[in-house]
């Protein structure tokens, strides 16, 4: 299917979308304002008007459009099947978020997202309706998505969540069998730690991607769905820290690479006392320095 069809499918079920929020005979927005919401051209958003007039969805005459009855689920138009992995699109998502700083409250423009990303604009409908469902975006009240900020209290209900989850990984960690997967894991962890550790004076940029496998390997030994779910949080917030101070990055970063490696000495060394003590100090650490941040940019 060309691409161009399938912007065009795309924007018509967006228009849709848009006027089930719209009582019968309110005014249909302009062209222009259409063409807003829908991330499309005029010519498009023509194309949609003369499908949504056929179906006897709204009346057109000249510039006057107004609502003739609610749009059912039988009024819109089928969209190809995607090919794009959704975990590559979370994490060229999350890259994004972390190399531009994307602020809080930042409006998300679909269209330029689909183009940048080169994905069909319902994934990236799909992927943030996901994420709103834990309060991180939410939808426009006239179309679109918006990034949303922290408060102080969402930073510490998530941190204490997240401590909660993360010390029983460690204690099933440091009972886990020789043979489990997590140890080969742990040690390609510590190599990584150790090689960015000699480059941190130009390469601590390159931490938040470290901290990610290293939480991923403790987090890998509990099979649980809902911590796979949870986990989803915690990279866009703790390794994708779009909101974080940046003026003592490099410090913090080195600082966080010695507090894994303890980790990991503890849990090589099968001491569970001493790991969760361990991770105990590395989960205040990180709890402080998103509230710290959270005061840098007056939210906390």
């Amino acid at each position: 299917m060309a691409r161009s069809d399938t912007r065009y499918r795309e924007a018509y079920n967006q228009i849709l979308t848009y006027c089930e929020t719209l009582p019968v005979a309110a005014p249909i927005p302009s062209e222009t304002r259409l063409s807003e919401i829908a991330g499309v051209s005029r010519t498009v958003i023509r194309r949609c008007l003369t499908r949504m007039q056929e179906l006897g969805l709204i009346s057109w005459q000249g510039r006057d459009k107004s609502l003739l009855r609610a749009p059912q689920s039988g009024d819109r138009i089928a969209l190809p099947r995607s090919s794009a992995d959704k975990g590559d699109l979370e994490q060229r998502f999350l890259d994004w978020v972390l190399r531009f700083d994307v602020p809080a409250n930042t409006p998300l423009s679909i269209a330029e997202l689909s183009r940048n990303f080169d994905v069909p604009q319902h994934d990236l409908r799909e992927f943030l309706a996901g994420l709103s469902r834990f309060g991180l975006v939410s939808r426009r009240p006239k179309g679109g998505w918006m990034l949303l900020g922290f408060t102080k209290d969402f930073a510490i209900e998530l941190s204490d969540f997240r401590s909660v989850l993360e010390l029983n990984a460690v204690a099933q960690v440091a009972e886990a069998p020789v043979g489990h997967p997590v140890w080969a894991a742990l040690a390609k962890v510590r190599a990584d730690h150790l090689t960015l550790k000699t480059a941190m004076e130009t390469d601590y940029h390159e931490f938040s991607k470290l901290d990610e496998q290293f939480h991923l390997a403790i987090n890998s030994v509990v099979k649980n769905r809902f911590i796979a779910e949870f986990q989803k949080v915690i990279s866009l917030i703790f390794h994708y820290h779009y909101m974080w101070d940046k003026t003592a990055e490099k410090e913090r970063n080195a600082a966080a690479i010695d507090e894994h490696l303890a980790i990991i000495d503890a849990l090589e060394a099968r001491d569970a006392d001493a790991a969760r003590a361990a991770a105990q100090r590395h989960l205040r650490t990180s709890k402080t320095t998103l509230l710290s941040s959270l005061r840098h940019h007056d939210l906390g």
